[in-house]
């Protein structure tokens, strides 16, 4: 099969859903709009976020094909929704320093859905096996800590990206106390408190002078336990949802919503 008629079988299969098929096309237009702008503006960059943020419009139903899955139209609307918001509003309009609340919001919510996925794997499984139960505590917790494996390995490649390729994911924070056995001038382990830092002043071997105004700034540290930490409460809401559905053994719109399912086909 070639690849274009592959793409649009893959393309068509969001049609299932009409509300979901709208709200595709129109971020998908806005991405097509962002990808021109780029071109005419020479930013290369943005052209590269753009094409990669098509190709992952695409990762649903790609999915769903391959590997027999029936995801739900709200979870790929909110998947649609996310990709966007990272890639398009936060990347190349800049939305992460707009607002500061923009990455955490992303965070809790990717582990919010990143639980989801987790508790997926485990119904998938138990669905599918006759002589595979586990209890609603179990799935829970497989969920919970599939989310929060994905959060530790995202702040890895956030780490990385920063330590290889000279980039800044990893966001700063200006504090006013430092707490470390580094400033002790006799190396003894002597913690050191210093305390109202007013400004700090960054000599370069080249001779290049920063001022960092206000206090010391904190490289990475905060904002990595901070998204750990938004992340945990996301996937705690979704994990007690998926608990008490299970343990109740009722209905939840939540749940329905973003649990990942056999096919028809295969649960035939």
């Amino acid at each position: 099969m070639k690849i274009g008629s592959y793409l649009r079988e893959l393309k068509n299969s969001y049609r299932k859903n009409k509300k979901t098929f709208a709200f595709y096309i129109i971020l998908r237009a806005m991405v097509v709009v962002a990808l021109i702008r780029g071109i005419l503006n020479q930013n290369y960059e943005s052209v590269a976020t753009c094409i990669l943020v098509l190709l992952l419009f695409l990762l649903p139903a790609f999915l769903e094909d391959k590997l027999d899955l029936s995801i739900p139209p709200v979870f790929e609307g909110i998947i649609f929704a996310f990709i966007f918001a990272a890639e398009i509003l936060g990347e190349i309009h800049n939305y992460y320093e707009r607002f500061p609340g923009w990455d955490t919001m992303l965070h809790t919510i990717n582990g919010f859905l990143f639980a989801a996925v987790g508790f997926s794997l485990i119904y998938l499984l138990n669905r599918k096996s006759k002589n595979f139960n586990v209890s609603p505590l179990y799935m829970t917790l497989v969920a919970f800590c599939f989310s929060m494996t994905i959060g530790v390995l995202w702040e890895f490649f956030e780490c990385s990206m920063d330590l290889f390729f000279h980039m800044d994911m990893q966001k700063d924070f200006i504090v006013q106390t430092v707490n470390s056995v580094t400033l002790d001038p006799e190396q003894a382990g002597t913690l050191i408190h210093v305390k109202e830092i007013a400004n700090t002043v960054i000599n370069t071997a080249s001779g290049e002078v920063f001022t960092v105004s206000g206090g010391y700034l904190d490289i990475g540290i905060l904002d990595t336990m901070k998204d750990l930490l938004v992340n945990l409460i996301g996937a705690v809401v979704f994990s007690t949802f998926g608990y008490i559905t299970l343990k109740t053994s009722k209905s939840s719109k939540v749940v329905d919503n973003l649990l990942i399912k056999p096919s028809s086909s295969v649960e035939e």
